[in-house]
């Protein structure tokens, strides 16, 4: 009879991506498993048949030079804390033996070869050669990244679309974003930044032996988001100026971007923003099985001196001028991630901040984290990584000075307005949820008075909004301002002394990219008003349409006054940054309740234009898993009031929760409308 050997191999694809959670990848070409878990292959044998007397059965397995050799016992291994492989006895078949290979719970993350050999008692040998991925395991209690409840695993590791929250804190834009983890090339890109890596170009035997390290991982996928120090994915760009590459408001998911940058060779892709950067990040991460989401602080500082103090400058008719290198952005995206950090002392474990956005280097290079939250809401600013910095991003002082004539003519303090809002999108549905406790002790709710207001005779702040004398002013947004319609807002201003005032107001409003100071006014106002002794009167605003529908787009605007006490000089301003909101792409989906995989559907998409003008666009429609690549509408010149409807077919491929979204570009704006319809598939 023939000596045994090996004829072929099963990685049983089906059975362990179902068992490993993995089922998303199912496409790709090798065998994606998590560590801390077995997977099963099943050999076949021929000639002689298997026997444990006479044969022996091992298998090696290999990261880059690394490797690791185990026999295959015939006892299942209860250790997690190295590799090990087993039959088990009650599916014993002595030609079709299935072996399970189980790697510890701390193994790193990576591309690996397997060798399996049958070894006979002459020392003949029967080699076959297989691959598979592994990534880490929030399922499994002993990794590093195991996080307890299921419904978060969901949201935070298979999840492949979600919500970006933008725009300020009185008037938050939803943004839909696809995380495209399981759509084709995404996973190879991801596990190529690893490889392009600095850390690997450099030593690649200690950057395979660090991957078995998330706090190690997330820093090095933090620093290759951007590319600032190396071949990483996007390049930033906030000059508004776009023509060499895509404006980063047109990117609607990870995908596009990940794929470019692989396909091209690993040149950055132009041009990401914030909340890009974060994005693509999180999907890296998830992808890797590092728990993720993705996080926004309103009214983030920038505190470039450490100081905790950010200074903002306004003239004495209420424009704000750009005089220093401190700035507030609107919004600011990062991302957290989930994790053990046994590098730091006990209490530091659970959600770690991770900045992709180039800002300020951190040993060196343009990354930030993994900062863990409740260091930041401590500030313990003595533990890494980058604890310091994130924390000025969320309680920095803002001192608001009025300058005249290169005097100052009036100084305020604001404590609260910093990292007032500090949001995610909420674990199984499509809401915010706010984490700003998580961040920083919240104050009681008498400190939230009303929207900003300072007076120049102290260091008012909201919890302390006047003075023991001169007037109070504050200025409320009527409403959350809509597109197509004024923005209607109110001014109060308080005499608090017992004599009359005669007092000059002033009112200028400017656009405004998030993160810059705002350019020259497009509109103002300027009168007078008489205050009674401890009077208080309302003046009432409207900006028409007219004013600010050319000017804003998808930027903000700065509203100020100053009011000016005519007899003592004395100068009061308050102000506010906001959004006008766009309208909504309205998707409605037939028959939703009964939405199969591979079955064909129909969705419209429908527009109502709310401008006073006519305009013109194309419309994108995607959804990882229910549409192979994006569709593309080109929509004719429709007037105002008038409405389109596109019906849209797609055929999901996937099962579960889905996000169709859509985005219509006003070509004669350079503004995007969006929409998205979460779908539930069935399995057929």
């Amino acid at each position: 009879m023939e000596d045994l050997r090996i004829k072929y191999v099963d990685l049983e694809q089906s059975e362990n991506l179902e068992s490993h959670r993995t089922n998303g990848f199912r496409n790709t070409k090798s065998l994606v498993v998590r560590r801390g878990a077995p997977f099963k292959v099943s050999v076949q044998l021929e000639g002689r048949p298997f026997s444990p007397k006479i044969h022996t059965l091992r298998v090696k397995v290999m990261l880059g030079n690394l490797y690791a050799v185990m026999p295959v016992t015939f006892s299942k291994s209860s250790s997690k804390s190295s590799w090990n492989a087993y039959i088990d006895p009650e599916e014993w078949s002595p030609l079709k033996p299935s072996i399970y290979i189980c790697s510890p719970a701390s193994a790193s993350v990576g591309s690996y070869r397997f060798q399996l050999c049958v070894l006979t008692q002459d020392g003949q040998k029967s080699s076959a050669y297989g691959n598979f991925i592994l990534l880490c395991n929030p399922w499994c209690s002993e990794d590093t990244v195991y996080i307890p409840f299921e419904d978060q695993r969901e949201e935070y590791i298979q999840r492949d679309s979600g919500l970006l929250f933008m725009g300020s804190g009185t008037n938050i834009v939803a943004r839909p974003w696809s995380f495209d983890q399981y759509e084709p090339g995404v996973l190879e890109a991801c596990l190529n930044l690893l490889q392009v890596s600095p850390q690997h170009k450099k030593n690649r035997k200690m950057d395979y032996l660090n991957r078995n390290n998330p706090v190690y991982l997330s820093r090095v996928v933090s620093a290759m988001i951007n590319s600032e120090d190396d071949r990483g994915v996007l390049k930033g760009n906030w000059t508004g100026d776009f023509k060499q590459g895509v404006s980063p408001s047109m990117w609607t998911g990870s995908g596009d971007i990940l794929r470019k940058w692989n396909q091209s060779g690993n040149s950055p892709v132009k041009y990401g923003q914030c909340w890009v950067f974060a994005a693509v990040m999180c999907t890296v991460m998830r992808v890797l099985g590092i728990p993720c989401r993705v996080i926004t602080n309103f009214n983030s500082a920038h505190d470039t001196n450490g100081n905790l103090v950010i200074e903002e400058y306004y003239s004495a008719t209420g424009q704000k001028l750009n005089r220093t290198k401190d700035s507030i952005w609107n919004f600011h995206v990062w991302v957290e991630c989930w994790m053990t950090r046994r590098d730091l002392e006990s209490g530091m474990d659970g959600w770690q901040v991770l900045d992709p956005t180039p800002q300020q280097r951190s040993g060196g290079v343009y990354c930030c984290g993994p900062a863990p939250v409740k260091a930041i809401k401590n500030k313990r600013v003595d533990l890494f990584y980058d604890v310091p910095f994130v924390y000025a991003s969320v309680n920095a002082d803002i001192h608001t000075i009025i300058l005249g004539q290169g005097q100052v003519l009036g100084f305020s303090k604001d404590t609260e307005r910093v990292g007032s809002l500090i949001c995610t999108k909420a674990v199984g549905f499509p809401r915010l949820q706010k984490i700003t406790g998580d961040y920083k002790y919240i104050k009681s709710p008498t400190s939230t008075l009303s929207s900003r207001s300072s007076s120049s005779s102290g260091d008012s702040t909201l919890r302390r909004a006047g003075s023991s004398q001169g007037v109070l002013v504050f200025l409320t947004l009527d409403k959350s301002p809509i597109v197509g319609e004024p923005v209607s807002f109110s001014v109060k201003i308080m005499n608090k002394q017992n004599v009359a005032k005669m007092l000059k107001v002033h009112l200028n409003a400017q656009a405004k990219e998030y993160n810059h100071s705002p350019s020259d006014t497009f509109w103002e106002n300027h009168g007078v008003l008489q205050l009674a002794p401890m009077e208080v009167k309302v003046v009432r605003q409207k900006i028409p349409l007219a004013q600010y529908e050319d000017v804003v787009g998808d930027n903000l605007i700065n509203l100020a006054v100053v009011v000016e006490d005519m007899a003592s000089q004395e100068r009061v301003l308050s102000s506010e940054e906001f959004n006008i909101a766009s309208p909504q792409l309205i998707i409605q989906v037939a028959d939703e309740k009964s939405i199969m995989q591979h079955s064909e559907q129909t969705a419209l998409v429908t527009f109502i234009n709310p401008y006073s003008y006519p305009v013109s666009g194309v419309l994108t429609v995607a959804g990882a898993g229910l549409l192979q690549g994006k569709v593309q509408f080109r929509m004719p010149p429709l007037p105002p009031g008038g409405r389109v409807d596109q019906p849209i077919a797609f055929m999901p491929n996937m099962v579960g929760k889905k996000m169709l979204q859509a985005s219509l570009w006003l070509t004669n704006m350079n503004v995007t409308i969006r929409g998205f319809k979460m779908v539930s598939v069935n399995s057929v």
